[in-house]
């Protein structure tokens, strides 16, 4: 038999077959169940046990999982039955906890604590079970476990009385001998005794504890001679003043000069935080050689060191600043510029850095960024007036680093900077426009987050000094507008976002023209082609700002006319979208009268909007919208009851029709609560009219004209307050019968007579009693025949939305209902056209 060789198609269409039978694991049969019955049987509880004895039974003879649920919900047992808990489920907690793995263990640890802070323990009996407990554990051979036990029983001292600590955790800690002890012990020692020396008095703390503490600082282990030296922060705040000079310095300046780095590094922090604790005289006697000698040992070749030295440094210099004298002044910061230059060289001004281990380079990079997050201290500690000879070069050099991280820190500190030097910030306009135009999007970012408190503050300094003390904005413009860009141009939209935002305070800091100009095009250009929806929206509030602050009526004319243009009437239906966002955010930055005049109108227009996510917006908007107007703006409310009728009688959009109920409920709300207020006030107004009338009628003392006066008052309160009553009856009872979304209305015999009603009452009013529209360029557009010859104008002064057809509940009635309610109806009608008919007289 002859094989043939397999063509490359073949051999790859063979490939796939084997690719495909190594996944047919995936069609293997499901176990139904998880456990098997045999296992459901091992985990099955007699119902009838009650908590404390299935406890007992599962720590007994359950399986881990059970085990561990017990441990778990052990608080909630100690509080149910505290007295039959420690009886008999603790003492099983304790033997299972001998055999127990590292998760049962870690549950344990978080369950003892729970119970020693929620003060459920009041017995002395109990706590003294569990302390035994967590300090039998202390030593497990598992570091996690050890350090979880370690942290529950730090945490547990704070809620624990001084006489339980004293005997259950000091007692066993002082009679044990410490170099007997394991390395783990030790560590566990210093940090226990760093905790409780805040719980006793000065005199017990000397007498007991600090015979140990030195012990410790003595230690032959580096670790742990590092743990108890940063303890001893704790310790002198815990002995006071008196006893720090004679008792703690002594340690701290020994543990300064140890041979290792750790125990050098953790002496000088506890020595910078104690700086307050020590005297003048100790400050400049011992605390300022110790310093010095340790920073140049550092700077000569203790890296590791020399960063924890440049962290710290801003807060060494302020806490040593009043003992220095101006040698020590000099020295200490010539020591920073070395450090903020440290593993760079300088090459016709431009920092490069030189070629060192990635190690070694990586280490040098954070000490300079350690010393640019300390630079804004350091500007105070050098003071501000001499900025421009002292550290100048040096900030620049920050700004200018070859790294990142340094960029990005000194970018983080700007806005410190420029309020330190006052009047003096046109220093730094350069190094400004420098990390606007970084490469990196990092530093942008980190510039952004104070930009605006930056911007303000560098235009509105020196202004008595003349414009040379001010940053130039011919400068700073381009600057802003290249930033812009770049943010555009990459996938880093937040940032782009943070920008637009900052925008927003340019009104501030340059002119009008100048926005106009460089930034409306912009801001449009990214409404209306942006990707990302949160960056159009902001472009969409920097640009209501931008128009806010506009004062050329030509420029805002011209921008009126383009959002209209480019927004409200787009081709594309998200730059529609991005129009009504753009009224939201106006309804806050404008006035109602500006809003109403330049905006509601072509909002109310995407009414007609072919796409429904518009037309869902929109009534979502129409209670904001309708906020805006005035109960005298009839006009308008016209417009809104129009929008609002021809949604209700064409909207077939599911989504548009759910949002549109609501907001005709929050529309009919609305017009019950305006007439109210408007009664009220008419009503103050009345009677601060009354009040002046009686005032006018005892200095005349006319009499009678007052009381014309007074009963045509409460004449016309009395009929106002009546129409108002009868308003909000009708707008109740049309949110009541808004029962759901009507479609083609069809003409009911109610309906009919009251057609023939209402034109029969009304001669030469025409055949439909529709309210007339002032805006004849919504009325071919918004409005049908139908809606037109089945709405009927309101009985109250103010425009009535008709929202709902209320022939389906009318429908649902009897037929003698339905002539009785017709009759009055007809009635009522007759009385409206009269009025009607009277007024036009």
């Amino acid at each position: 038999m002859f094989v043939r060789k397999m063509t490359p198609s073949q051999s790859s269409l063979f490939g796939e077959i084997d690719d495909l039978q190594d996944l047919t694991f995936i069609e293997r049969p499901i176990r139904r169940s998880l456990k098997t019955a045999e296992e459901i049987d091992k985990l099955t509880v007699d119902e009838d046990l009650n908590d404390i004895e299935r406890a007992v039974y599962l720590l007994s003879s359950g399986e881990d999982i059970q085990r561990a649920s017990v441990i778990i919900n052990l608080p909630i047992l100690v509080r149910q039955n505290p007295a039959e808990t420690f009886r008999r489920v603790v003492p099983k907690v304790r033997e299972v906890l001998h055999v127990a793995g590292a998760d049962m263990q870690l549950a344990a640890a978080g369950s003892f604590l729970t119970i020693l802070q929620d003060d459920i323990v009041l017995i002395q009996t109990h706590t003294h079970s569990i302390l035994q407990i967590v300090l039998l554990n202390l030593d497990h051979r598992d570091t996690v476990v050890s350090s979880a036990w370690l942290e529950t029983l730090l945490s547990a001292i704070d809620a624990l009385p001084k006489e339980t600590i004293r005997q259950e955790i000091l007692s066993p800690l002082l009679s044990k001998h410490q170099l007997s002890q394991s390395i783990p012990a030790r560590l566990a020692s210093c940090r226990i005794l760093g905790k409780v020396v805040g719980k006793f008095e000065s005199s017990i703390v000397k007498k007991d504890l600090l015979p140990l503490i030195r012990s410790l600082c003595q230690d032959v282990e580096y670790e742990v001679r590092a743990c108890m030296c940063r303890q001893l922060e704790n310790i002198t705040r815990g002995i006071g003043l008196d006893h720090t000079k004679g008792e703690v310095l002594p340690e701290l300046v020994e543990l300064a000069q140890d041979e290792a780095s750790t125990v050098r590094l953790a002496a000088f922090d506890t020595i910078i935080n104690l700086l307050e604790m020590f005297d003048s005289d100790d400050r400049t006697c011992v605390i300022f050689p110790l310093v010095k000698a340790f920073c140049e040992k550092c700077f000569k070749g203790d890296e590791a060191v020399l960063a924890s030295l440049s962290f710290q440094y801003g807060k060494l210099c302020h806490g040593l600043s009043e003992s220095f004298t101006d040698e020590q002044h000099l020295w200490f910061l010539e020591f920073y510029k070395k450090l903020c230059c440290l593993g760079l060289q300088h090459e016709n001004g431009h920092c490069e850095s030189q070629p060192y281990p990635l190690e070694l380079e990586n280490k040098y990079a954070l000490v300079r960024r350690n010393c640019a997050y300390n630079f804004p201290a350091i500007v105070l500690f050098a003071d501000p007036n001499h900025f421009l000879s002292e550290l100048y070069r040096t900030f620049s050099s920050l700004c200018h680093d070859p790294e990142i991280s340094v960029r990005r820190t000194a970018a983080g500190g700007f806005h410190e900077v420029v309020k330190l030097l006052g009047p003096n910030v046109h220093y730094i306009h350069k190094e400004l426009i420098t990390l606007l135009q970084d490469d990196s999007l990092e530093v942008l970012d980190a510039l952004l987050n104070n930009l605006q408190e930056t911007l303000e503050l560098a235009t509105s300094r020196g202004e008595g000094a003349g414009p040379e003390s001010k940053v130039n904005i011919q400068d700073l413009v381009p600057a802003l507008v290249a930033a812009e860009q770049k943010a555009a141009s990459s996938l880093h939209w937040r940032v782009h976002e943070k920008l637009l935002q900052c925008y927003s305070c340019l009104p501030r800091v340059i002119s009008g023209d100048q926005i106009y100009f460089r930034f409306f095009q912009r801001m449009f250009s990214i409404i209306t082609t942006n990707n990302v929806l949160p960056v159009q929206r902001e472009a969409v509030r920097t640009l209501c700002v931008f128009l806010r602050y506009n004062r050329k009526q030509e420029q805002r004319q011209e921008i009126m006319s383009k959002i209209k243009q480019d927004l409200a009437q787009g081709r594309s239906y998200w730059n529609r979208l991005r129009f009504l966002d753009l009224c939201d955010i106006t309804i806050d930055l404008f006035s109602k009268s500006y809003f109403c005049k330049h905006f509601l109108i072509p909002a109310l227009e995407l009414v007609s909007d072919p796409v429904a996510n518009v037309r869902y917006k929109l009534c979502y908007m129409l209670p904001k919208l309708r906020s805006t107007i005035r109960p005298t703006e009839k006009h308008l409310l016209q417009q809104l009851e129009f929008c609002v009728r021809k949604l209700l009688c064409r909207e077939k959009d599911k989504d548009v029709v759910v949002t549109l109920r609501k907001t005709v409920l929050e529309l009919d709300k609305m017009d019950i609560t305006e007439p109210e207020l408007l009664e009220r006030q008419q009503s103050e107004a009345k009677l601060a009219g009354d009040k002046q009338s009686e005032k006018k009628q005892r200095e005349s003392k006319s009499g009678l004209s007052g009381s014309k006066g007074m009963s045509g008052t409460l004449s016309g309160a009395s009929s106002s307050s009546s129409s108002g009553k009868e308003m909000r009856r009708a707008k109740l009872a049309r949110s009541r019968s808004l029962s759901g979304h009507p479609t083609t209305p069809k003409m009911t015999n109610s309906d009919k007579t009251l057609k023939l009603k209402d034109s029969g009452s009304c001669p030469g009013s025409g055949k439909s009693p529709m309210l007339p529209l002032n805006d004849d360029n919504l009325r071919p557009h918004h409005f049908n025949v139908a809606s037109s010859i089945s709405s009927t104008p309101s009985s109250s002064s103010m425009p009535v939305l008709i929202r709902s057809n209320t022939s389906s509940s009318v429908d649902h009635r009897s037929n003698g209902n339905k002539d009785t309610q017709s009759r009055k109806l007809s009635v009522q009608r007759k009385s409206n056209s009269f009025g009607m008919q009277s007024g036009r007289e």
